[in-house]
């Protein structure tokens, strides 16, 4: 399994795999996570790195440079490939791009419903920071919001 760059000529495949690994959000979201506009508009602040070997993508993760600190997002794995250690596998490889361009510290944020997730996260060294609001315009079925968590690098 090739760890790799993005090209904008995947946002298909991109929108697929993440709108398949966020299913699992369904119970409190009716939407799509992503789309197509969206997905090339992240290619104008930031990059995804995709795990891929020959039956296409596996994975995928968002990554940009906000200053000194990394952020990532979109954390997907395709639900057939999941617990095989991809998530743990691209957290790491935009970890160390971020460490590259010379980040001091990675921060992302996830969805407190999604209870799975924090510990998920500290198992790699991240710690809760904060919480923030969800989006007024995304329309939800459950009360909800962001949980910060971030890690030194």
């Amino acid at each position: 399994m090739q760890v790799r760059l993005a090209a904008i000529s995947e946002a298909p495949a991109l929108v697929s795999l993440i709108n398949a690994a966020f299913r699992v959000e369904k119970f409190f979201i009716d939407k799509d996570r992503i789309d197509m506009v969206q997905v090339e508009a992240f290619f104008g602040s930031g990059f995804f790195l995709v795990a891929a070997d020959d039956a296409g993508l596996a994975a995928c993760v968002y990554v940009e440079q906000r200053a000194d600190r990394g952020y990532f997002g979109l954390l997907s794995v395709d639900p057939d490939r999941q617990k095989t250690g991809l998530g743990k596998r691209l957290v790491e490889a935009a970890e160390e791009h971020c460490r590259k361009l010379g980040c001091r510290a990675m921060d992302l944020q996830i969805v407190n419903l999604r209870r799975e997730l924090p510990a998920f996260y500290q198992r790699l060294g991240y710690v809760e920071t904060g919480t923030g609001t969800f989006p007024p315009d995304v329309v939800t079925k459950l009360p909800c919001h962001f949980v910060r968590m971030s890690k030194p690098l």
